[in-house]
């Protein structure tokens, strides 16, 4: 943790949603005039699209688990606890980028699938954002959580994570849904040794918790909505926290524990914004005291 150069992560599985508390933090970013380096978690898988694929049917070919997105053998675990440290110390490092869609591929003029040329990161930043499946991911000998001062969790229930990935997957990524149910299988080893632990070290976890019936992900035909769904919010250490301000400012929400708040799934945002935007006042209040 730094007191000078902070750093905020947002870790989920995924298909968990991380990319739209991204986005909400992006806003809060603009609005508080917060100059942050961005960093993908994507961009510290250690193989291409093509690798891994290759991986994959190389082990199932031999009757073994092919590796997956969620465990360490796929992934630069020892590069993004370094990157870490580095901002920490002095907010510097490097980053890459993770070509994702046909869109990013004209960019960098990259085939989907790989990466980008590591960067330096911009210099004079705030503070260090990272979005992605490992922001607080422990593997001997690495600890990644051990450098982040604020560590978000997204963690939807598991059927409505399956979910959001198997429509994600099949209707954007253009998989077919054996395929994606191939991948959810193949992952849950990893799943449950490398991302489910990562909640238990978060300081805010947003559950986001369907109320229409999700008992067969598999055969989904929508994604439950945000209507169709409440939020638990817990946080890891209550003192300090408003919860009368809360419940006074997000109609029908309600405490459930004495460190846990439950709003309406359509005041998801609104719940973020007033939640984490003290939270990132304090983080930028302390840098400005050491700088």
């Amino acid at each position: 943790m730094s007191l000078k150069h902070p750093i905020i992560a947002v870790t989920g599985s995924s298909g968990a949603g991380t990319t739209t508390v991204k986005h909400t933090f992006e806003a809060i970013f603009h609005r508080e005039n917060v100059n942050a380096a961005i960093v993908e978690g994507d961009s510290f898988h250690r193989f291409t699209r093509a690798e891994m694929k290759s991986l994959i049917e190389e082990a199932e070919q031999a009757g073994e688990r092919g590796v997956s997105h969620f465990g360490p053998e796929a992934n630069l675990f020892e590069d993004l606890e370094n990157l870490f440290r580095a901002y920490g110390e002095s907010a510097t490092g490097r980053r890459r980028y993770y070509i994702h869609n046909e869109a990013q591929s004209m960019q960098w003029n990259l085939p989907m699938g790989s990466f980008t040329t590591w960067e330096d990161l911009p210099v004079g930043t705030d503070c260090l954002f990272y979005e992605g499946l490992h922001g607080a991911v422990v593997s001997e000998p690495v600890d990644v959580s051990r450098h982040v001062d604020l560590l978000i969790g997204v963690v939807p229930t598991i059927n409505l994570e399956w979910i959001q990935k198997i429509h994600r997957d099949t209707r954007v990524r253009g998989y077919s849904a054996e395929a994606v149910q191939d991948t959810i299988l193949r992952r849950m080893h990893d799943y449950v040794h490398y991302i489910v632990p990562q909640f238990s070290r978060t300081h805010i976890n947003f559950q986001r918790v369907p109320v229409v019936d999700t008992s067969n992900p598999f055969i989904s035909r929508d994604v439950p909505t945000l209507d169709e769904s409440m939020v638990v919010i817990r946080f890891k250490d209550p003192r300090g926290v408003d919860f009368p301000y809360l419940l006074r400012m997000i109609h029908d929400a309600f405490m459930s524990r004495a460190n846990t708040i439950v709003v309406p799934g359509g005041k998801l945002d609104l719940a973020m914004q007033l939640i984490l935007t003290p939270l990132i006042w304090k983080l930028m209040e302390r840098r400005r005291q050491w700088v």
